[in-house]
């Protein structure tokens, strides 16, 4: 086995980050002529099976055993040990969700083997494989390689990849069956982890009006929501706003918030801080609203505005009415 793809369960069905993690791993595969295979396993493992064996995959791997119907960081750490031992998968793509987070350096100290974290990106030179990794609030990239034998365990950042771009196909789904007891589990995982304590997911959202410090104070915020009713639009902020109490958490988008990928993400007043940036970056269109010429956000956006959000706004919206 060449590639292994670890897929997460997200309500039934995949993970958002691990479809991210199947277009790279297909880009990997394609790069340097290796197949990618996947893995799902937990209480939907037949659910998630079904999905990924739509995609241009060489198999996928079904685990269901009933010490993975919950999920625990060791449960999940040991099957993965018995399948890498016994497959020797090269490379085991993760995207970084809570949970990897919870459970791989868990299995990167059983394996002795180290885990490349939070990547945004996988460096092909011939038949070399590095991982980039944004280090310094993303001030400097660099691209790691690790100096010990394969397996290499890596992790990718929330939009390091589009789902978009997966190739479909039809993969074969194969049984597997792990020897697990019991007496192995010894954590108990508490709910998991909500990203949003109100019925607000951002995630599904097509159209995000985000707002940020640069609105000036809490009284300005309908102006936002003003424009965001108009065309139909989710509100967010960044954690500044959040912080200062003008929106609730539920609307963070960032780091410490929800990872979006909308197919418009206008951004008011948000200078474009990494931390920000690391939860909308995989948007389509990005289009920036900023005072300050030389905000970050203007990067990164596709179309960029360089002027005062209360005057634009009332504007904006009366034209979009």
């Amino acid at each position: 086995m060449d590639i292994l793809i670890v897929l997460e369960d997200s309500n039934s069905n995949i993970h958002r980050m691990g479809l991210e993690s199947i277009t790279g791993a297909q880009h990997l595969a394609s790069s340097i002529g290796l197949q990618a295979s996947a893995v799902v396993m937990g209480a939907n493992a037949n659910a998630l099976a079904d999905e990924a064996s739509q995609f241009d995959l060489n198999e996928v791997i079904k685990i269901n055993d009933d010490l993975l119907s919950t999920y625990s960081s060791d449960g999940y750490a040991e099957a993965l040990k018995q399948i890498i031992d016994n497959e020797s998968p090269s490379y085991i793509l993760f995207g970084h969700s809570y949970q990897v987070r919870d459970y791989v350096p868990k299995l990167s100290a059983k394996l002795m083997k180290p885990f490349l974290a939070d990547s945004i990106a996988l460096k092909i030179d011939g038949q070399t494989v590095s991982a980039t990794k944004q280090m310094f609030n993303a001030k400097l990239f660099s691209d790691v390689s690790p100096s010990t034998d394969t397996p290499y365990l890596i992790s990718f950042q929330s939009a390091a990849y589009s789902a978009d771009n997966i190739t479909s196909g039809s993969a074969t789904v194969r049984d597997y069956k792990v020897s697990l007891d019991a007496a192995m589990i010894k954590t108990q995982s508490e709910e998991p982890f909500k990203e949003s304590s109100e019925d607000l997911d951002l995630t599904a959202a097509e159209l995000i009006v985000s707002v940020g410090r640069g609105i000036g104070k809490e009284e300005n915020i309908p102006l936002a929501k003003d424009l965001a009713s108009a065309i139909g639009a989710e509100l967010s902020a960044s954690r500044p706003v959040v912080d200062s109490g003008w929106l609730p958490a539920a609307h963070q988008v960032g780091s410490s918030g929800q990872s979006v990928t909308p197919k418009m993400y206008l951004a008011l007043g948000i200078s474009g801080a990494i931390q920000h940036v690391v939860g909308m970056k995989g948007s389509k269109n990005i289009v920036a609203i900023n005072k300050d010429p030389e905000a970050p956000i203007f990067e990164i956006a596709d179309y960029g505005v360089v002027g005062d959000l209360l005057e634009i706004l009332p504007k904006l919206t009366e034209a979009l009415k």
